[in-house]
């Protein structure tokens, strides 16, 4: 379930009250008339379950209270409410399968911006990826695999490409770009002083390295399971099993191909250093092929699902108009 909370002008209250009462999947509404003051307004609160989420957001973007007042969601991790039991049993689908895209376009507008704390992950990452490559530990490029902060920004990508988004796609593409430069550079930089003060005993990385050959040596699998991958995080993004993500991380090798790229290029180990660069380009590419059909197919087969059910609201009066009014599905 989802706690709404709504500031809403006067004159309107009525008609969010309807709007509450005519979605199957709310309940435990609340009235506080006058109580809001910044800004002015009645507030008024709900229980909504996950999968009737859209459908209230896009009709209060409809009534202007986004404008003119608020609207805020919050996860409830627990509800002792038989009222929100049957809510959640009249609504539509089940709460882990629904998407709500207002919460998913912010949420990679968020992780597309280039922050500090993405660019010291990013480097942090990189760094525990060069030392996996120079003593061969898989326990390290797991442990990198993790750390990489780097697939919100592709799902950033995703999500401009389903909505036709082109900013987002650039900013979240600069961030990458600049993200793993810095982190390249930083590991390099590292690599060089290493080598100068003896910490790195030799010329080049080992010829032989069983356990971690993989980070630069892409195949066919590299890209299936970068597809994998990509499907598996979008899901994870947007349904209620967020701790998958972790499993995402440690199925991809951006991070660790990033690793491998700076210390190879401070050894002048250029096969190394082209196997890298091969392996970087196809997970991230994998993973925003697959993270974009995912979400396109997410939004096909929950749209189907809500016309079988006759779910749409009448004002819109299709289902095809309900998905362009709001900003979330259609945009």
């Amino acid at each position: 379930m989802l706690h709404l909370r709504a500031i809403v002008p006067e004159d309107r209250t009525d008609a969010v009250c309807a709007v509450l009462a005519g979605c199957t999947g709310a309940t435990n509404v609340v009235v506080l008339p006058g109580a809001a003051r910044s800004p002015r307004g009645d507030l008024v609160t709900a229980d909504i379950a996950r999968e009737s989420a859209n459908e209230v957001i896009e009709e209060l973007q409809g009534l202007g209270i986004e404008r003119d007042g608020a609207i805020s969601f919050e996860h409830i991790d627990l509800s002792l409410s038989s009222g929100a039991e049957a809510a959640e049993l009249r609504a539509p689908g089940h709460g882990d399968d629904a998407v709500v895209w207002e919460e998913l376009e912010r949420r990679t507008e968020d992780d597309s911006r280039m922050t500090w704390s993405f660019l010291v992950f990013l480097v942090l990452a990189t760094q525990l990826a060069g030392i996996a490559a120079l003593i061969d530990s898989p326990v390290l490029v797991v442990g990198a695999m993790v750390l990489g902060p780097e697939f919100g920004a592709i799902a950033a990508i995703c999500y401009g490409l389903l909505h036709g988004h082109g900013r987002r796609i650039l900013v979240a593409l600069r961030t990458l770009v600049v993200g793993f430069m810095l982190a390249v550079l930083v590991t390099y930089v590292c690599a060089l002083v290493s080598r100068w003060i003896g910490v790195i005993e030799f010329d080049r990385l080992p010829e032989s390295r069983p356990m971690t050959a993989f980070i630069y040596s892409p195949d066919r699998w590299s890209f299936i399971v970068a597809l994998l991958a990509g499907v598996g995080g979008v899901l994870s993004l947007t349904s209620g099993k967020s701790s998958a993500l972790v499993g995402v991380f440690i199925s991809v090798t951006t991070v660790p191909a990033a690793g491998n790229l700076g210390v190879a290029l401070a050894l002048e180990h250029g096969t190394e250093v082209t196997g890298s660069l091969l392996q970087l380009g196809v997970n991230v590419a994998g993973m925003i092929i697959a993270g974009t059909l995912t979400l396109l197919l997410q939004r096909w087969i929950w749209t189907l699902f809500l016309r079988r059910k006759g779910m749409f609201p009448r004002r819109h009066g299709s289902p095809e108009g309900r998905l362009g009014a709001g900003r979330g599905l259609g945009s």
